[in-house]
């Protein structure tokens, strides 16, 4: 239960952030390759649904963590969607079934576990291209880091979820979830050293 609650803290922070925004900004590029911020949305409302149907016992179905179509206020979407699966993964904590994750490796079942700690990353991982993306003040990249990294607990769960990633060529090959890890910065914080070890330049900007 306590990955759960951290879980919903983790998509706190990311709504907090996919709140500011603006349906203008949706072409701007994001820390994804060849994504741009709309279709980083996209991808990201996609998901909680597909997790969502998955905690409350759907098979291993593609198709229901298909990238979804933003309407006119993606944040709105964003909340939305994360809010029902933060509620499936607090139902499904009660008898921890295990999810079908058809998207990750031979596609599960996955202990209810390792299946929110997936998603965990996820979400915080997604915030942070989000806040990239906005740029500046205006995205708060440095506020979510630091945020996340006050809060020992949520902080070491990233950690220690993102290690466990396999970084292999296969499993970073073009069109995966992770591009091939970098290699952390000396003194760097958890969270930036998560972002690192998935690929991403804690540095990076539009």
């Amino acid at each position: 239960m306590k990955l759960v609650e951290l879980h919903a803290q983790a998509m706190d922070l990311a709504v907090d952030v996919v709140d500011r925004v603006r349906a203008e900004q949706l072409d701007r590029p994001s820390p994804c390759a060849d994504w741009t911020l709309g279709r980083l949305l996209e991808h990201c409302v996609g998901q909680h649904q597909g997790f969502a149907a998955a905690a409350r016992g759907a098979g291993p179905d593609l198709a229901l963590f298909a990238d979804a179509e933003l309407g006119a206020d993606p944040a709105a979407d964003f909340r939305r969607t994360g809010a029902d699966l933060v509620a499936a993964f607090r139902a499904g904590a009660a008898d921890e079934r295990a999810l079908w994750l058809p998207e990750i490796r031979d596609g599960g079942p996955f202990p209810f576990h390792l299946a929110v700690g997936f998603h965990l990353v996820d979400t915080l991982v997604h915030a942070w291209d989000v806040a990239a993306a906005l740029g500046g003040a205006l995205g708060g990249a440095d506020a979510l880091v630091a945020a996340v990294d006050r809060d020992d607990a949520l902080a070491d769960a990233l950690l220690t979820v993102t290690e466990a990633v396999p970084d292999t060529p296969e499993a970073r090959a073009p069109g995966r979830a992770f591009r091939p890890g970098l290699q952390p910065a000396d003194g760097a914080g958890r969270f930036a050293r998560a972002l690192a070890l998935l690929g991403r330049d804690p540095a990076w900007q539009a």
